[in-house]
């Protein structure tokens, strides 16, 4: 063998040994990657499991709770409404009735009167009727 042929082959050896260490340490780093990856995971798993056991405890009970208040709303926004409109048709037929009467006890006013004042203005011309015949005299 000749010198130059001695160190390109150890050389080569060396870079031989280098590339399976490299192989190595890429398969442990790719466990390693893995075991992380199963630990975050039964992490997230216990954060889930912890999350729904604090909505079934917490959330549910208080969206029931806002879910009967809402209901609540509802029937009394409809009871009120339903009442609004009772008390706004009263409103309308009294004053309807309000309007019928008082025509009529003006009618009835004004057919009444309407002889009395006749009276009272034939008086009234008879004895503006007889003064100014008096003046004339």
């Amino acid at each position: 063998m000749s010198p130059e042929l001695g160190t390109t082959n150890l050389l080569l050896g060396i870079m031989a040994a280098v590339s399976v260490l490299e192989a190595l340490v890429i398969i442990g780093m790719a466990i390693a990657g893995f075991m992380v990856y199963k630990r975050v995971a039964a992490l997230v798993d216990r954060g889930m499991v912890l999350a729904e056991g604090i909505e079934a405890r917490q959330v549910a009970p208080a969206m029931m709770r806002v879910n009967a208040i809402l209901d609540d709303v509802r029937d009394v926004t409809t009871k009120v409404k339903e009442e609004t409109e009772r008390v706004d048709h009263a409103i309308n037929s009294t004053i309807d009735r309000i309007d019928d009467t008082a025509d009529r006890v003006r009618t009835n006013v004004r057919a009444k009167t309407s002889a009395l004042v006749a009276f009272v203005r034939g008086a009234r011309m008879t004895l503006e009727g007889l003064l100014r015949s008096e003046v004339r005299t």
